[in-house]
């Protein structure tokens, strides 16, 4: 067998245990991790148990060296398993991105592998620097990074091994991102410097997401994976909508799936066919951060649209608290809004008042 037609069959597998992992192990759990707002541990285990912890890794950084499509497809079909558990999952591939990529070596040897295998468990804290002024500051001290400001969107909290944290440098504007062990984050000096406050989420409440707030908490220089400047941390932002434009998607398929269950297979091949369309719009813009924010918006109407016809097809059952069209329906809300942007807030508000 060629290296070619290994790694073709790498990446088969990974899909198919995708698909497994999704049918077999989430979706049947779904109902209860919403129900106690609590991912099992099985479920981390059976994600790294199929390698898929380590999907956006480049095939030099222990990856599989899967195309982009691949990697979007593999987080569809598992948002389609359980929201909560995919959405968490997801942002610990921004984490193995930045480790195979830094300068840090000390850094990258230290965790990389353990994050690829999903040994160590990740999760990012960046929206503070997206907004001008940026809610997370970093001031350069001789001891290391001094950070201040506040994070109002981190899930995975008491979860993740690791979190990535980052910041606005306030002497260059420069985007500075630092990966932290959590026993450090929350232990020792550094607990009085952090305040994490639960979020009461209606929907994915087992992402244990946390308001994460900061007052003089001291970075070592040697925690540093990545510093950008500005214009090149937005210029690659487009990534992130794209990725986290697979949400909706995840819930097109479940909903999709169930009105076929039911006997509605015309309404789900319709929403098959209204998906096909979005998702090839919202690749096609990936080089133009507007038409790519209109694709994303098209993507969470779809995803409200389809859990609205599975509640229509559910008739009264749609509406008892702990069914999966009642569930879905709340979960296509939080995709309206949640790893978002102010544009595409915008742009959803102007289409469900026709304004």
């Amino acid at each position: 067998m060629t290296t070619q037609d290994a790694g073709a069959e790498r990446r088969a597998e990974l899909r198919t245990a995708a698909l497994r992992v999704a049918d077999e192990v989430l979706f049947p759990a779904a109902g209860e991790v919403d129900r106690t707002g609590a991912v099992p541990e099985s479920h981390w285990r059976a994600l790294a148990d199929a390698g898929l912890y380590g999907i956006a890794a480049p095939v030099e950084a222990g990856g599989p060296g899967l195309e982009f499509g691949e990697v979007t497809e593999i987080l569809e079909v598992l948002t389609s398993g359980c929201l909560a558990t995919a959405f968490t999952w997801i942002q610990h591939h921004g984490v193995v991105l930045s480790l195979s990529r830094t300068t840090n070596d000390e850094l990258r040897g230290e965790l990389l592998d353990a994050t690829v295998s999903g040994r160590l468990h990740a999760g990012v804290a960046y929206a503070g620097v997206v907004p001008t002024p940026p809610r997370m500051v970093a001031t350069r001290t001789d001891d290391g990074w001094l950070l201040n400001g506040h994070a109002p969107f981190v899930s995975g909290w008491g979860v993740v091994d690791l979190l990535q944290i980052s910041a606005r440098d306030a002497a260059t504007d420069d985007v500075i991102s630092a990966i932290l062990r959590m026993p450090d984050l929350v232990g020792g000096r550094s607990s009085a410097a952090v305040r994490a406050t639960p979020v009461d989420l209606s929907a994915a409440a087992a992402t244990t997401t946390v308001s994460l707030r900061v007052d003089g908490l001291m970075v070592p220089f040697d925690r540093e994976v990545t510093r950008v400047g500005l214009a090149e941390f937005f210029a690659t932002q487009n990534v992130g909508v794209r990725l986290n434009g697979t949400l909706p998607f995840g819930l097109v398929r479940r909903c999709a799936a169930l009105l076929d269950v039911g006997g509605h297979h015309r309404e789900g091949r319709a929403l098959r066919e209204r998906a096909d369309v979005v998702r090839t719009a919202l690749d096609a813009g990936m080089a133009d951060a507007t038409a790519l924010l209109v694709a994303r918006a098209d993507a969470a109407a779809l995803a409200l649209d389809a859990a609205a016809a599975l509640v229509s097809a559910d008739g009264g059952r749609g509406v008892v608290r702990g069914s999966d069209s009642e569930r879905l329906f709340r979960e296509a809300a939080f995709v309206l809004v949640a790893a978002s942007r102010p544009e595409l807030k915008t742009a959803l508000l102007h289409r469900f008042s026709g304004t």
